[in-house]
């Protein structure tokens, strides 16, 4: 799942690995997610340990009874000097690395950034250690876009570099599924949870 509406998702502000917490609008999401959720039972439960995925995972938690076990792994991915920033900023401050990317979006281009390949590493790892501890039963894993963008493309082969040809909305859920050996993607962006629906956050995290 990816966290609620953050107060820099409302902004429109590049987060990375910065830390703002849910708005308003994101805990009401993350309450819904719970009331979804409510009556499942999950034999593990994650969250990335920024706070709002934490707070999601929380706040979606208590319907379950259940705490979510932070991991540093599932952090979405580090955005160096372009962190804090609106989009609007990069074109000045930032022209030549904007223009690139405006062209054909790679991670490799953000200064002072984590990098495709690292970042395309992380989320591998960390999806591998998830389904190696849990052979059996349903997992919750509360996490970014950016990472849940890098899992899906890791599912189907492909790197994912900074195109993002997903629609990942706030707490939204995609599910990937394990049988026989086989990981599959077998649901993408549901938000049928989410009362009023909700409008696509195109920013990063």
């Amino acid at each position: 799942m990816r966290h609620g509406q953050s107060t820099w998702n409302h902004e429109r502000r590049i987060q990375g690995q910065l830390d703002p917490p849910l708005s308003d609008e994101g805990r009401r999401q993350a309450a819904r997610l719970g009331r979804r959720l409510a009556g499942r039972q999950f034999s593990g439960f994650y969250s990335s340990d920024l706070k709002r995925a934490v707070e999601t995972a929380r706040l979606a938690g208590e319907s379950l009874g259940i705490d979510p076990m932070p991991m540093a792994e599932l952090r979405e991915i580090y955005l160096g000097q372009w962190e804090g920033l609106r989009t609007e900023d990069l074109a000045a401050r930032f022209p030549e690395a904007w223009a690139s990317w405006t062209e054909e979006p790679n991670w490799d281009l953000v200064p002072g950034g984590e990098g495709s390949a690292a970042f395309e590493a992380r989320v591998g790892i960390a999806l591998d250690q998830l389904f190696d501890r849990h052979p059996q039963g349903d997992v919750l894993v509360v996490t970014h876009g950016g990472v849940i963008q890098i899992a899906l493309h890791h599912v189907v082969g492909r790197p994912g570099r900074g195109i993002f040809p997903f629609r990942i909305q706030n707490a939204s859920v995609s599910v990937l599924e394990k049988r026989n050996g086989r990981v599959v993607v077998s649901g993408v962006n549901d938000i049928g949870h989410l009362e009023s629906g909700s409008v696509a956050i195109p920013e990063i995290g």
